[in-house]
């Protein structure tokens, strides 16, 4: 069995222009938009779709799944980038974009569960690697607690996002991943 060549610069750029209309469409118009629709929007052919993403179902698999590997592969690059605690804040606030992007791929996703697909399979792992590393990056620092749990962490700032979905407020959000940084502290 031979590796799988790596995509022409192209064909990745096409790739990810279908990936991204794919999740927009997908969270405004729900799972009822065509794939012909995705396709003229990113700018590409019906063919150039299905080459990507035989299926419906391998498309929407395929853009959650992309939108959680932005969100846990950021976690390096801001740790790398800036002072833990700022990364810490920078990744909570691109997750609670990336749970409104989840909520908006609803119907989608659960049609694709449905058909029998499973894109939640390693979201939790990736998710609790991917906060585990800002915790301990943050703990080592010592600008975080070390006693705080990758779950704690996933609860709280699930329940902020689930909380704020519906009103829009992003400086109530903002107010509220502040609060949460600031439990996160070391009580002096």
């Amino acid at each position: 069995m031979s590796a799988a060549r790596p995509l022409r610069v192209d064909a990745r750029r096409n790739r990810e222009r279908l990936l991204e209309t794919a999740v927009r469409m997908l969270s405004e118009e729900g799972p009822e938009v065509t794939l012909g629709a995705i396709a003229k929007e990113a700018g590409v052919g019906i063919g150039t779709l299905y080459r990507h993403f035989p299926t419906r179902e391998a498309l929407i698999d395929a853009a959650y799944r992309n939108e959680l590997d932005r969100l846990c592969d950021s976690a390096d690059d801001l740790v790398r980038t800036m002072a833990p605690d700022q990364a810490l804040r920078e990744w909570m606030t691109r997750f609670v974009d990336y749970m409104a992007t989840k909520r908006g791929m609803g119907d989608a996703l659960r049609a694709l569960i449905a058909a029998g697909g499973d894109p939640f399979a390693n979201s939790r792992q990736r998710l609790t690697g991917a906060v585990t590393t800002l915790l301990t990056a943050g703990a080592s620092a010592g600008v975080l607690r070390a006693d705080v749990t990758p779950d704690d962490l996933l609860v709280s700032i699930s329940g902020v996002a689930l909380a704020t979905a519906d009103r829009g407020d992003r400086a109530q959000v903002g107010r509220l991943l502040d609060l949460a940084l600031d439990g996160l502290r070391p009580h002096r």
